[in-house]
Protein backbone atom coordinates (compact mmCIF):
# COMPACT_ATOMS: atom_id res chain seq x y z
CA UNK A 1 0.00 0.00 0.00
CA UNK A 2 1.44 3.28 -1.02
CA UNK A 3 0.87 6.73 1.26
CA UNK A 4 0.66 9.94 1.05
CA UNK A 5 3.05 12.73 2.38
CA UNK A 6 2.92 16.33 2.72
CA UNK A 7 5.72 18.35 4.52
CA UNK A 8 5.77 21.70 4.86
CA UNK A 9 9.27 22.02 5.04
CA UNK A 10 9.56 21.51 1.06
CA UNK A 11 7.16 24.86 0.86
CA UNK A 12 7.90 28.48 1.28
CA UNK A 13 7.49 29.87 4.65
CA UNK A 14 4.29 31.96 3.64
CA UNK A 15 2.94 29.30 1.83
CA UNK A 16 3.31 26.43 4.67
CA UNK A 17 0.03 27.24 6.58
CA UNK A 18 -1.85 26.64 2.80
CA UNK A 19 -0.18 23.21 2.55
CA UNK A 20 -1.16 22.46 5.66
CA UNK A 21 -4.62 23.12 5.04
CA UNK A 22 -4.71 21.50 2.12
CA UNK A 23 -3.52 17.80 3.53
CA UNK A 24 -6.06 18.60 6.18
CA UNK A 25 -8.34 18.49 3.35
CA UNK A 26 -6.89 15.56 2.04
CA UNK A 27 -7.73 14.09 4.99
CA UNK A 28 -11.15 14.96 5.11
CA UNK A 29 -11.26 17.64 8.05
CA UNK A 30 -10.51 20.60 6.74
CA UNK A 31 -9.15 23.34 9.13
CA UNK A 32 -7.78 26.76 9.42
CA UNK A 33 -4.84 27.03 9.77
CA UNK A 34 -2.64 29.75 12.16
CA UNK A 35 1.04 29.90 12.72
CA UNK A 36 1.53 31.12 16.09
CA UNK A 37 4.68 33.29 14.66
CA UNK A 38 5.94 34.30 11.46
CA UNK A 39 8.39 31.53 10.10
CA UNK A 40 8.18 28.80 12.87
CA UNK A 41 5.24 26.96 11.96
CA UNK A 42 6.11 23.15 10.54
CA UNK A 43 4.29 20.04 10.07
CA UNK A 44 4.45 16.75 8.50
CA UNK A 45 2.00 14.22 7.96
CA UNK A 46 1.75 10.62 6.30
CA UNK A 47 -1.87 9.44 5.28
CA UNK A 48 -2.13 5.85 4.92
CA UNK A 49 -6.10 4.70 4.28
CA UNK A 50 -7.06 1.73 6.29
CA UNK A 51 -10.42 0.11 4.76
CA UNK A 52 -13.35 2.75 5.63
CA UNK A 53 -10.97 4.90 7.69
CA UNK A 54 -7.26 6.11 7.75
CA UNK A 55 -4.50 6.20 9.97
CA UNK A 56 -2.22 9.20 9.78
CA UNK A 57 1.07 9.90 11.79
CA UNK A 58 1.86 13.53 12.08
CA UNK A 59 5.30 14.84 13.38
CA UNK A 60 7.35 17.97 13.54
CA UNK A 61 4.13 19.70 14.47
CA UNK A 62 4.70 22.91 16.13
CA UNK A 63 3.70 26.47 16.40
CA UNK A 64 0.20 26.64 14.97
CA UNK A 65 -3.49 26.82 15.85
CA UNK A 66 -5.59 24.79 13.82
CA UNK A 67 -9.49 25.25 13.52
CA UNK A 68 -12.57 23.18 12.52
CA UNK A 69 -15.29 25.09 12.46
CA UNK A 70 -18.80 24.92 12.57
CA UNK A 71 -18.34 26.27 8.63
CA UNK A 72 -16.26 23.57 7.58
CA UNK A 73 -18.59 21.06 8.67
CA UNK A 74 -21.40 22.42 7.12
CA UNK A 75 -19.32 22.34 4.06
CA UNK A 76 -18.10 18.76 4.61
CA UNK A 77 -18.54 16.36 7.18
CA UNK A 78 -16.99 12.77 6.48
CA UNK A 79 -19.34 11.43 9.68
CA UNK A 80 -15.62 10.68 11.53
CA UNK A 81 -14.37 9.81 14.51
CA UNK A 82 -10.86 10.02 15.66
CA UNK A 83 -8.39 8.67 18.37
CA UNK A 84 -5.22 10.66 18.97
CA UNK A 85 -1.84 9.03 20.16
CA UNK A 86 0.56 11.37 21.68
CA UNK A 87 4.11 9.50 20.94
CA UNK A 88 6.42 12.83 21.58
CA UNK A 89 5.42 16.46 22.53
CA UNK A 90 2.22 17.71 23.80
CA UNK A 91 -0.68 19.14 21.84
CA UNK A 92 -3.82 20.83 22.99
CA UNK A 93 -7.31 19.78 22.16
CA UNK A 94 -10.30 21.65 22.81
CA UNK A 95 -13.74 20.25 21.52
CA UNK A 96 -17.46 20.56 22.80
CA UNK A 97 -16.48 22.86 25.53
CA UNK A 98 -13.93 20.42 27.12
CA UNK A 99 -10.52 20.92 26.79
CA UNK A 100 -7.29 18.71 27.63
CA UNK A 101 -3.48 19.01 26.91
CA UNK A 102 -2.24 15.29 25.44
CA UNK A 103 0.91 14.11 26.51
CA UNK A 104 3.08 11.52 25.41
CA UNK A 105 1.36 8.13 26.34
CA UNK A 106 -1.77 9.67 26.84
CA UNK A 107 -4.54 9.26 24.02
CA UNK A 108 -7.76 11.55 23.34
CA UNK A 109 -10.80 11.75 21.22
CA UNK A 110 -12.44 13.57 18.45
CA UNK A 111 -16.19 13.77 16.20
CA UNK A 112 -15.34 15.47 12.83
CA UNK A 113 -19.28 16.42 13.27
CA UNK A 114 -17.96 19.18 16.51
CA UNK A 115 -15.99 22.07 15.91
CA UNK A 116 -12.30 21.62 17.64
CA UNK A 117 -9.62 23.41 17.92
CA UNK A 118 -5.68 22.22 18.07
CA UNK A 119 -2.86 23.96 19.40
CA UNK A 120 0.74 23.16 19.13
CA UNK A 121 3.33 25.32 21.08
CA UNK A 122 6.94 25.57 20.76
CA UNK A 123 8.26 21.75 20.84
CA UNK A 124 7.39 19.83 17.75
CA UNK A 125 5.02 17.09 19.13
CA UNK A 126 4.31 13.61 17.17
CA UNK A 127 1.16 11.71 17.22
CA UNK A 128 -0.62 9.17 15.53
CA UNK A 129 -4.16 9.28 14.51
CA UNK A 130 -7.17 6.67 14.04
CA UNK A 131 -9.89 7.52 12.17
CA UNK A 132 -13.03 5.49 10.69
CA UNK A 133 -16.44 6.30 9.82
CA UNK A 134 -18.95 6.48 12.97
CA UNK A 135 -21.36 3.40 11.71
CA UNK A 136 -18.54 1.28 12.48
CA UNK A 137 -18.13 2.06 16.17
CA UNK A 138 -19.33 -1.01 17.68
CA UNK A 139 -20.17 0.65 20.93
CA UNK A 140 -22.98 3.21 21.92
CA UNK A 141 -21.75 6.38 19.89
CA UNK A 142 -23.06 8.13 23.27
CA UNK A 143 -20.34 6.77 25.25
CA UNK A 144 -18.05 7.43 22.68
CA UNK A 145 -18.82 11.34 23.24
CA UNK A 146 -17.75 10.89 26.90
CA UNK A 147 -14.18 11.13 26.04
CA UNK A 148 -13.83 14.43 24.57
CA UNK A 149 -11.90 15.96 26.58
CA UNK A 150 -10.18 13.39 28.60
CA UNK A 151 -7.35 11.39 28.15
CA UNK A 152 -6.48 7.70 28.31
CA UNK A 153 -3.23 5.51 28.68
CA UNK A 154 -1.75 4.11 25.88
CA UNK A 155 1.69 2.52 27.11
CA UNK A 156 0.07 0.39 29.71
CA UNK A 157 -2.45 -2.19 30.53
CA UNK A 158 -4.68 -2.48 27.60
CA UNK A 159 -4.11 0.81 26.09
CA UNK A 160 -0.57 -0.61 25.27
CA UNK A 161 -2.29 -3.22 22.94
CA UNK A 162 -3.73 -1.15 21.00
CA UNK A 163 -0.88 1.77 20.91
CA UNK A 164 1.42 -0.77 19.81
CA UNK A 165 -0.49 -2.47 16.95
CA UNK A 166 -1.15 0.95 15.64
CA UNK A 167 2.56 2.19 16.03
CA UNK A 168 3.54 -1.41 14.04
CA UNK A 169 0.67 -1.21 11.66
CA UNK A 170 2.08 2.56 10.32
CA UNK A 171 5.53 1.49 10.35
CA UNK A 172 5.07 -1.65 8.08
CA UNK A 173 2.27 0.22 6.23
CA UNK A 174 4.34 -0.68 2.43
CA UNK A 175 3.92 -3.86 2.68
CA UNK A 176 0.29 -4.31 3.22
CA UNK A 177 -2.14 -4.88 0.71
CA UNK A 178 -5.77 -3.25 0.02
CA UNK A 179 -7.22 -6.98 1.49
CA UNK A 180 -4.79 -6.39 4.40
CA UNK A 181 -5.82 -2.93 5.16
CA UNK A 182 -9.76 -3.79 5.76
CA UNK A 183 -8.86 -6.80 7.78
CA UNK A 184 -6.40 -4.30 9.62
CA UNK A 185 -9.25 -2.36 10.18
CA UNK A 186 -11.35 -4.42 11.62
CA UNK A 187 -8.54 -5.76 14.22
CA UNK A 188 -7.91 -2.06 15.28
CA UNK A 189 -11.72 -1.31 15.96
CA UNK A 190 -11.44 -4.47 18.01
CA UNK A 191 -9.04 -3.44 20.21
CA UNK A 192 -10.07 -0.17 20.54
CA UNK A 193 -13.19 -1.46 21.63
CA UNK A 194 -11.56 -3.75 24.51
CA UNK A 195 -9.84 -0.29 25.62
CA UNK A 196 -13.04 1.48 25.67
CA UNK A 197 -14.79 -1.19 27.70
CA UNK A 198 -12.08 -1.89 30.14
CA UNK A 199 -11.74 1.93 31.10
CA UNK A 200 -15.90 2.27 31.00
CA UNK A 201 -16.01 -1.21 33.30
CA UNK A 202 -13.26 0.18 35.71
CA UNK A 203 -15.23 3.15 36.39
CA UNK A 204 -18.52 1.77 37.06
CA UNK A 205 -16.91 -0.94 39.19
CA UNK A 206 -14.46 0.86 41.11
CA UNK A 207 -15.42 4.78 40.48
CA UNK A 208 -12.24 5.01 38.80
CA UNK A 209 -11.87 8.52 37.61
CA UNK A 210 -10.70 7.16 33.33
CA UNK A 211 -14.20 7.42 32.52
CA UNK A 212 -16.23 9.66 35.02
CA UNK A 213 -20.00 10.10 34.61
CA UNK A 214 -20.21 6.82 32.67
CA UNK A 215 -23.62 4.77 33.82
CA UNK A 216 -22.86 1.26 35.35
CA UNK A 217 -25.41 0.19 32.85
CA UNK A 218 -23.76 1.58 29.86
CA UNK A 219 -20.43 0.27 30.82
CA UNK A 220 -22.04 -2.98 31.40
CA UNK A 221 -23.66 -2.89 28.28
CA UNK A 222 -20.34 -2.16 26.70
CA UNK A 223 -18.42 -5.17 28.56
CA UNK A 224 -21.15 -7.33 27.17
CA UNK A 225 -21.08 -6.26 23.87
CA UNK A 226 -16.98 -7.06 23.80
CA UNK A 227 -18.19 -10.48 24.88
CA UNK A 228 -19.95 -10.77 22.12
CA UNK A 229 -17.14 -9.73 19.34
CA UNK A 230 -14.72 -11.82 21.25
CA UNK A 231 -17.12 -15.38 21.10
CA UNK A 232 -19.00 -14.98 17.55
CA UNK A 233 -17.60 -18.00 16.65
CA UNK A 234 -19.39 -20.52 19.56
CA UNK A 235 -22.61 -21.55 18.05
CA UNK A 236 -24.24 -21.80 21.42
CA UNK A 237 -23.83 -18.19 22.05
CA UNK A 238 -27.04 -16.62 23.10
CA UNK A 239 -28.34 -14.65 25.86
CA UNK A 240 -28.16 -17.48 29.02
CA UNK A 241 -24.47 -17.64 28.09
CA UNK A 242 -23.95 -13.43 28.30
CA UNK A 243 -25.90 -13.56 31.96
CA UNK A 244 -24.01 -16.47 32.77
CA UNK A 245 -20.93 -15.06 32.20
CA UNK A 246 -21.23 -11.62 33.92
CA UNK A 247 -23.64 -13.23 36.67
CA UNK A 248 -27.02 -11.63 35.35
CA UNK A 249 -30.26 -13.21 35.60
CA UNK A 250 -31.93 -13.10 32.20
CA UNK A 251 -34.68 -10.79 32.78
CA UNK A 252 -32.05 -7.66 33.70
CA UNK A 253 -29.74 -8.66 30.75
CA UNK A 254 -32.68 -8.09 28.35
CA UNK A 255 -33.47 -4.78 29.89
CA UNK A 256 -29.84 -3.78 29.68
CA UNK A 257 -30.24 -4.38 25.84
CA UNK A 258 -33.32 -2.95 25.38
CA UNK A 259 -32.18 0.45 27.15
CA UNK A 260 -29.59 0.50 24.31
CA UNK A 261 -32.16 -0.06 21.24
CA UNK A 262 -31.43 -3.73 20.60
CA UNK A 263 -31.40 -7.34 21.74
CA UNK A 264 -28.83 -9.92 22.43
CA UNK A 265 -29.78 -11.94 19.27
CA UNK A 266 -30.08 -9.03 17.42
CA UNK A 267 -26.68 -7.97 18.39
CA UNK A 268 -25.17 -11.27 17.66
CA UNK A 269 -26.66 -12.25 14.44
CA UNK A 270 -25.97 -8.71 13.05
CA UNK A 271 -22.03 -9.07 14.29
CA UNK A 272 -21.97 -12.42 12.58
CA UNK A 273 -23.25 -11.73 9.42
CA UNK A 274 -20.73 -9.03 9.52
CA UNK A 275 -17.72 -10.90 9.63
CA UNK A 276 -19.11 -13.17 7.04
CA UNK A 277 -19.96 -10.26 4.67
CA UNK A 278 -16.57 -9.25 5.22
CA UNK A 279 -14.79 -12.88 4.82
CA UNK A 280 -17.26 -13.87 1.51
CA UNK A 281 -16.22 -10.62 -0.21
CA UNK A 282 -12.21 -11.19 0.83
CA UNK A 283 -10.26 -12.46 -2.29
CA UNK A 284 -8.16 -13.59 -0.17
CA UNK A 285 -10.71 -16.11 1.50
CA UNK A 286 -12.24 -17.44 -1.78
CA UNK A 287 -10.73 -21.24 -1.30
CA UNK A 288 -13.29 -21.26 1.46
CA UNK A 289 -16.29 -22.47 1.28
CA UNK A 290 -19.71 -20.62 2.37
CA UNK A 291 -20.53 -23.00 4.80
CA UNK A 292 -16.96 -22.73 5.84
CA UNK A 293 -16.87 -19.24 6.26
CA UNK A 294 -20.33 -19.53 8.15
CA UNK A 295 -19.08 -22.12 10.27
CA UNK A 296 -16.10 -20.13 11.75
CA UNK A 297 -18.41 -16.93 13.19
CA UNK A 298 -21.23 -19.67 14.52
CA UNK A 299 -23.26 -20.66 11.88
CA UNK A 300 -22.89 -24.23 12.01
CA UNK A 301 -25.98 -25.12 9.73
CA UNK A 302 -25.74 -24.33 6.02
CA UNK A 303 -29.79 -23.45 5.97
CA UNK A 304 -30.18 -21.25 8.84
CA UNK A 305 -26.83 -19.22 7.33
CA UNK A 306 -28.36 -19.02 4.22
CA UNK A 307 -31.69 -17.94 5.34
CA UNK A 308 -30.50 -15.10 7.87
CA UNK A 309 -28.12 -13.92 5.26
CA UNK A 310 -30.75 -13.52 2.89
CA UNK A 311 -33.24 -11.93 4.77
CA UNK A 312 -30.15 -8.97 5.84
CA UNK A 313 -28.67 -8.37 2.20
CA UNK A 314 -31.23 -9.38 -0.38
CA UNK A 315 -29.71 -12.30 -1.68
CA UNK A 316 -28.21 -15.43 -1.22
CA UNK A 317 -24.57 -15.62 0.15
CA UNK A 318 -23.26 -16.77 -3.45
CA UNK A 319 -24.93 -14.13 -5.06
CA UNK A 320 -23.47 -12.10 -2.29
CA UNK A 321 -19.96 -13.31 -3.08
CA UNK A 322 -20.18 -13.19 -7.00
CA UNK A 323 -21.23 -10.00 -6.90
CA UNK A 324 -18.71 -8.63 -5.07
CA UNK A 325 -15.91 -10.86 -6.96
CA UNK A 326 -17.15 -8.93 -10.23
CA UNK A 327 -16.70 -5.47 -8.71
CA UNK A 328 -12.73 -6.60 -7.68
CA UNK A 329 -12.58 -7.56 -11.58
CA UNK A 330 -13.95 -4.43 -12.44
CA UNK A 331 -11.58 -2.71 -10.82
CA UNK A 332 -8.89 -4.59 -12.01
CA UNK A 333 -9.76 -4.14 -15.67
CA UNK A 334 -10.02 -0.47 -15.03
CA UNK A 335 -6.59 -0.54 -13.53
CA UNK A 336 -5.48 -2.41 -16.42
CA UNK A 337 -7.41 -0.12 -19.10
CA UNK A 338 -9.10 -3.99 -19.68
CA UNK A 339 -13.04 -4.68 -20.25
CA UNK A 340 -14.08 -6.67 -17.42
CA UNK A 341 -16.57 -10.21 -18.03
CA UNK A 342 -20.37 -8.15 -17.79
CA UNK A 343 -21.96 -11.45 -16.30
CA UNK A 344 -20.59 -11.53 -12.72
CA UNK A 345 -21.68 -15.49 -11.99
CA UNK A 346 -19.23 -16.66 -15.59
CA UNK A 347 -16.94 -18.88 -14.46
CA UNK A 348 -14.52 -17.62 -16.78
CA UNK A 349 -14.14 -14.38 -15.65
Amino acid sequence: MRSTVVDTAEFPVNERPGAWAGAMAMARVPQRVTPLEAGTFQARIEMMPLGAGQVSVVSSYASVIAQRTARHIRQSDPEMLRVILATSGAVGIEQCRQRTLLKRGEMGFGDSSHPIEIHAGDTPARHLIFQFPKKLLRLPREQFTRLYGLSLPWTQGVGRLFGQFLSGLADEYAQYTAQDATRLETTALDLLSTVLAHHLDRDASSGGPALSGASGQRALFLRMSAFIAEHLPDPDLGPETIAAAHHLSLRYLHRVFQDNDTTPRALIRQQRLDRCRKDLADPALQHLTIHAIAARWGYPQPDGFSRAFRTATGMSPSEYRATQRYATLVGLAHAENEVPCRDPYDTAC
